[in-house]
């Protein structure tokens, strides 16, 4: 019998509860470190991979702090897109059950009048995007003076020019005393120095990826021309048991890679910044479900999402920096679980595979197919 760790074991019932039920054991590195930061009271900026169980990191400690007496909002969330603020909620939902916290969440683009239903509701933590949080602080909607805890979920994706004055504003509009707790997978110097700024006197958490729990992810990749990139393509979504995203960099390639494998009879889902809320839904549902064995991704759409299950990432173009292979691998191979991430790579973009498995220290391996199956090139 493992022992609880000992955030859960000084925790509130509800929350014990949420833990034994979710089949947790030990924590993993940055719930270790984060959670008695944050309860402490500090501010907070921590860095840590893709996967491992940031949002539980702050979400403990900020459910322990909700006075569910108070039928005020007591604890502001933000997220970038509207997948990752939706699936917040849902962990909301699951480890606040039985205390009598509400949550509630707010995306741009979702029907108003309903959102302020919610409202009604008096939910004590609320998650959203910056803009359509913003317009109801604004429209005084939703008021802040009793918000404790703000959290910048993903924060290099929130730190950027198109947010960074809607965040400011939103954190301003709460009283000084209130904590600020920014986590992100990567922390280059100029989010860290923006988080400074709305920060106060905070602690700064780095995990590095060898100190987490090792997930047995294999690094593949097949080599051919550009334009047989689709029938590897094919190859792949095609093999038993998938369950995958595949990447391409822009929105338009996107749309020819699913015409020309819908002409093929391979039937996949489409996820990019442009897509309609039904459309994102339809697409993720199927995923998940197993209808469709691969979703076609751009970066933003799939930032934040963790799709339980998911066993493989496809790079149908390499990735432009390491940050950007790092963020799309690790939708997969989440909290110790293993996956498969695949590039498919010209002769030239071999080179540039290789030197980012040389920056991140991982080793990839060349493959290739025989009768549908993945084997080692001869």
């Amino acid at each position: 019998m493992t022992e609880t760790p000992q955030f859960i074991s000084t925790s509130k019932p509800f929350v014990q509860k949420a833990w034994e039920k979710a089949g947790f054991e030990q924590g993993t590195p940055i719930q270790q470190k984060a959670i008695p930061v944050i309860k402490e009271g500090k501010d907070l900026i921590a860095e840590s991979p893709t996967g491992t169980g940031k949002t539980l990191a702050y979400l403990i400690p900020l459910l322990e702090k909700v006075d569910p007496q108070k039928q005020t909002i007591q604890a502001v969330m933000l997220a970038s897109s509207r997948e990752l603020v939706m699936q917040i909620a849902e962990e909301i939902r699951i480890w606040a059950e039985g205390s009598g916290i509400t949550g509630a969440a707010f995306i741009g683009g979702a029907n108003l009048k309903r959102q302020l239903e919610k409202l009604k509701k008096r939910p004590q933590v609320i998650v959203g995007t910056p803009g359509r949080l913003y317009e109801l602080i604004n429209q005084k909607k939703i008021k802040m003076h009793e918000v404790k805890t703000i959290v910048l979920d993903e924060g290099d994706q929130l730190l950027v020019p198109e947010h960074i004055g809607t965040v400011r504003n939103i954190v301003k509009s709460t009283l000084k005393d209130r904590q600020v707790l920014m986590f992100s997978a990567t922390l280059p110097p100029h989010t860290e120095k923006l988080a400074l700024e709305l920060t106060n006197d905070p602690e700064t958490i780095r995990i590095g990826k060898n100190e987490n729990m090792q997930s047995k992810v294999d690094h593949i990749y097949f080599v051919c021309d550009k334009r047989e990139k689709i029938k590897v393509l094919e190859k792949i979504s095609r093999l038993k048991d998938l369950k995958g995203l595949a990447f391409a960099n822009d929105i338009a390639e996107i749309t020819v890679i699913g015409e020309k494998m819908d002409y093929k009879g391979i039937e996949l889902g489409v996820l990019h910044g442009e897509s309609n809320k039904m459309d994102r839904e339809k697409s993720l549902r199927n995923l998940r479900s197993g209808t469709y064995p691969l979703l076609l991704a751009t970066d933003v759409a799939a930032r934040g999402l963790d799709i339980k299950g998911l066993n493989t990432v496809v790079h149908i173009d390499v990735p432009a920096t390491t940050d950007q292979y790092i963020h799309r691998s690790g939708r997969t191979g989440r909290a110790g679980a293993s996956g498969t991430v695949m590039s498919i790579v010209t002769d030239r973009e071999e080179r540039e595979l290789k030197k980012i498995a040389r920056e991140i220290g991982i080793s990839v391996s060349k493959k290739d197919f025989y009768k549908g199956e993945i084997v080692d090139v001869r």
